[in-house]
């Protein structure tokens, strides 16, 4: 069951992180970072959210490896 969500959340980390980089290369995030120095908030947060799911899949591989049950 654990190996399974770690899965997941690989998965949707992966999408997320895809996501956020389409953002951040899109005409809106070239404007935000001209006006103000940084890229949007919705850029910021599917990049960090996309990084701590994979590293929490990771982390859940990791962890039910072949001699633990999980």
């Amino acid at each position: 069951m654990i190996k399974a969500i770690s899965i997941a959340l690989l998965a949707g980390g992966v999408i997320l992180l895809y996501f956020g980089g389409q953002s951040f290369h899109s005409f809106a995030n070239d404007m935000s970072r001209m006006f103000t120095g940084a890229p949007t908030n919705k850029t910021i947060w599917l990049i960090a959210g996309g990084i701590v799911a994979t590293l929490a899949g990771l982390i859940g591989l990791i962890s039910t490896g072949p001699g633990r049950k999980g």
